[in-house]
């Protein structure tokens, strides 16, 4: 019968669950102690009341640093939730245009994609044919080129004019 298997914990291995011969050790001052047995590596973070954490396991040898546990544990947690806070989650806002829209409500709509682009959202432009208006499929291709234009210097083309069904779609992604 084989052995149970021992599931892996997940984080940094600390104090015995280190189980190499040698480590590269870094005191608690910072200051790099070259290599050093593991036992001698945690006999001196006992001395020092602290723990010996393993950094960086996939080295040879893994490097061990001596610190406060808890205190590393804290830190890294806050490092993490301070990157998720910064990413910015990119959404794909929609405009809607027909093929007849008038000047007027064209300049709104390219307003609002405007705001969109600074935003750093992308803008999917969608536009949908009416009855007889899939006979006129020309006129979609220029107002779409027309927004290409305009949106040229903010923004760039992510998926040129294509048909689905009955509404053209095109998306542009800011700069």
């Amino acid at each position: 019968m084989k052995a149970p298997h021992t599931p892996q914990k997940d984080g940094h291995r600390i104090n015995r669950d280190i189980r190499v011969r040698e480590v590269q050790l870094i005191d608690q001052d910072g200051q790099n102690r070259g290599v050093i047995g593991a036992p001698e590596a945690l006999q001196m973070a006992e001395e020092a009341g602290l723990d010996l954490v393993e950094i960086v396991p996939n080295a040879s040898p893994p490097v061990c640093k001596i610190l406060d546990y808890g205190k590393f544990r804290f830190l890294e947690q806050k490092k993490a939730a301070e990157a998720r806070k910064k990413q910015k989650i990119v959404e794909v806002k929609e405009i809607k245009l027909r093929p007849g829209i008038d000047d007027h409500d064209y300049d709104v709509k390219m307003r609002a994609m405007r705001r969109f682009f600074e935003e750093g959202d992308k803008v999917k432009v969608t536009l949908r044919f009416r009855g007889r208006e899939m006979a006129h499929q020309d006129l979609g291709y220029r107002l779409l080129s027309r927004v290409k234009e305009e949106t040229g210097a903010i923004a760039k083309v992510e998926l040129e004019p294509s048909m689905e069904g009955r509404q053209m779609i095109m998306i542009l992604a800011p700069r």
